[in-house]
């Protein structure tokens, strides 16, 4: 079996290199609690390129304007169609910015209205590692009153043949989880837990 490699997704719009110590810090996290071998890097693709099929997971965030080119938009959907999954974090954390305008909007073009749906909180993806009883954690950024103000007691998702094949944040756990992960001995509780359930769902649903 391949090691897991943490793939991030490159799109010719907005800007999609946020939180750039985030990955090591979910890689460090598989590393400590399970027993998934991992590519120790991650990796950058360009949405737009085939070499994305090679890989079941991907990782797309940013805050400013998602507007994918033709190829990006049938890279997107055929991957998402033919088992991949990608989950998307909005680092501004609000429901009306414009990273989440944006990419709402794209999802609506590319699968048609509503194909974003919250997702219950006692969805499998919040017990398929640790047990994330009252749903998505909540994040620093959320209860600092930044963004719109609001704590999301949910996430969306796209789900094909009863799979998620798009995890839509609006919690901005990108930024919670970019910290040296060398902090997280500090923690009281490490945040990044959820992190690994994202992941052993993607490689397993």
């Amino acid at each position: 079996m391949q090691p897991f490699t943490f793939v991030r997704l490159q799109y010719r719009s907005g800007n999609w290199d946020t939180d750039p110590r985030m990955p090591s810090n979910l890689l460090h996290s598989l590393i400590q609690y399970t027993t998934v071998q991992v590519e120790e890097q991650e990796k950058v693709v360009a949405l737009e390129s085939a070499e994305l099929f090679r890989y079941p997971f991907s990782y797309m965030s940013g805050h400013k304007l998602v507007q994918f080119n033709q190829k990006e938009r049938q890279n997107f959907e055929a991957y998402v169609r033919n088992g991949g999954f990608v989950f998307v974090d909005d680092c501004n954390h609000d429901i009306d910015g414009l990273f989440a305008r944006s990419f709402e909007e794209q999802m609506r073009q590319v699968f048609g209205q509503g194909a974003l749906k919250k997702i219950p909180n006692d969805h499998v993806i919040y017990t398929s590692f640790f047990t994330f009883e009252e749903g998505p954690p909540t994040t620093s950024f959320e209860l600092n009153g930044w963004g719109d103000d609001l704590v999301h007691d949910y996430l969306k998702a796209i789900e094909i043949n009863g799979r998620i094949a798009v995890l839509y944040s609006n919690k901005d756990y990108g930024c919670e989880w970019d910290y040296d992960f060398r902090n997280k001995r500090w923690l009281a509780e490490d945040n990044t837990k959820f992190g690994v359930n994202i992941i052993l769902y993607a490689l397993t649903s």
